[in-house]
């Protein structure tokens, strides 16, 4: 596992200096009849020049994709339970601290493999569940479990990616650290640690570092274990990071509110959280969208969230859709209207029939219609920009 990132120096930046070295590396290596072989190493997978790779000779094995080196690339389970007997530790504590990293040894085809030769099909990849060497270690020899990861790395190399300023990546760090899964785009990483065009790209990057756990079958991020837990932790005690926290905590709360069907909490928690986001206004109905969005980025612990989803007569403002893992929830539907009414949002969502293109959750279902009104005079106490109304489809 690489328990390690590289430092910063006066390369890191020098783009000019990176592209002329990986023309060198090109220009010697490609088509020469004289190089057999060439192995290199590092952290992260060769850089890219936009969609390209440089150097597209090259066979790469990465934390994402690291093929039949696959259990190598940390302890296994197997392994770990040896030491632990051989030093008298306790397995389950070592494994509750440094468990928790996936990868799968997608293999080449083995033309002399029986199964192969009896089925006609490759063997299916076999999936590893990996542990930190270092930890493991020092946690077996000491018998001391606790945070390993800093000896070679403090908090501050982690703070500096999850603090940079992309839409979204502080609250997903608030989800990924309250235990949650992130599907992410790895295809636009750039393969370095200053190219970053938005909040996949940076955590992309921490795959590569060790910081994230990926699940190559749906693309997802975590946080592996309770060791880099620590290490978040650590990284996110800045005064910066408490509105963040704040906000993530009111998107669970209202979340049960809708669930509960308590319009009156959820109008007076999202007031809160739109006043938590800061300068993440309301514009106009696409502006609203988004904070919506924002206000229920919880849900995605149990949902798949779908925007714009096409019912035959209209579009759905946003779906969301329970996991497989939480059939019991209803689903909910949600329309939104900016300086309108929340009874024009419901009516709406009846009179295009909406519910009926989820049929799979009829007697499932939760409407939710949201109003926006920016110009409602704050001279009551009772006084709410946002106006819901949650209806149950029981038809």
């Amino acid at each position: 596992m690489q328990n390690y990132i590289l430092q910063e120096d006066n390369f890191r930046y020098d783009k000019e200096g990176q592209k002329e070295y990986l023309d060198f590396l090109r220009d010697l290596m490609k088509d020469n009849n004289n190089i057999a072989l060439a192995y290199m190493t590092g952290i992260l997978p060769i850089k890219k020049y936009g969609k390209h790779s440089a150097l597209n000779m090259f066979t790469e094995y990465s934390m994402m994709f690291p093929r039949q080196l696959a259990r190598y690339t940390g302890f296994t389970e197997e392994e770990v339970q040896n030491l632990c007997k051989k030093y008298g530790r306790d397995y389950q504590a070592v494994s509750d601290w440094y468990d928790g990293y996936e990868v799968s040894d997608i293999m080449p085809p083995d033309p002399d493999h029986q199964e192969l030769r009896a089925t006609g099909k490759s063997p299916e990849a076999v999936r590893y569940s990996l542990y930190s060497p270092l930890s493991v270690v020092e946690a077996t020899t000491t018998g001391i479990i606790k945070d390993y990861w800093n000896k070679t790395e403090t908090y501050e190399a982690l703070a500096e990616f999850i603090e940079m300023d992309y839409d979204g990546l502080k609250e997903a760090v608030a989800f990924l650290m309250d235990g949650g899964r992130l599907a992410i785009d790895t295809s636009t990483y750039q393969n370095d640690m200053t190219t970053f065009h938005g909040r996949d790209d940076v955590l992309s990057l921490l795959i590569h570092l060790g910081y994230l756990g990926f699940d190559d079958k749906k693309s997802e991020v975590f946080i592996p274990n309770r060791e880099i837990l620590d290490e978040f932790r650590s990284s996110t005690k800045g005064v910066e990071w408490k509105p963040v926290f704040r906000l993530f905590h009111l998107s669970q709360e209202i979340l049960k509110a809708t669930l509960d069907k308590d319009s009156d909490k959820v109008a007076e928690l999202l007031e809160e959280a739109h006043n938590c986001a800061g300068n993440k206004t309301y514009n106009d109905e696409a502006a609203l969208s988004y904070a919506i969005q924002l206000a229920y980025y919880a849900a995605q612990m149990y949902y798949t969230t779908i925007l714009e989803l096409d019912s035959g007569k209209g579009y759905v403002d946003i779906a969301y859709l329970p996991s497989p893992k939480y059939p019991a929830l209803p689903a909910l539907v949600v329309e939104l209207k900016y300086n309108r009414s929340a009874e024009t949002a419901m009516s709406q969502i009846k009179r295009q029939k909406y519910p009926e293109r989820l049929i799979h959750y009829k007697g499932n279902m939760l409407l939710v219609a949201i109003d926006y009104d920016k110009d409602l005079p704050n001279t009551t106490l009772e006084f709410k920009h946002h106006k819901f109304i949650i209806e149950a489809d029981c038809c």
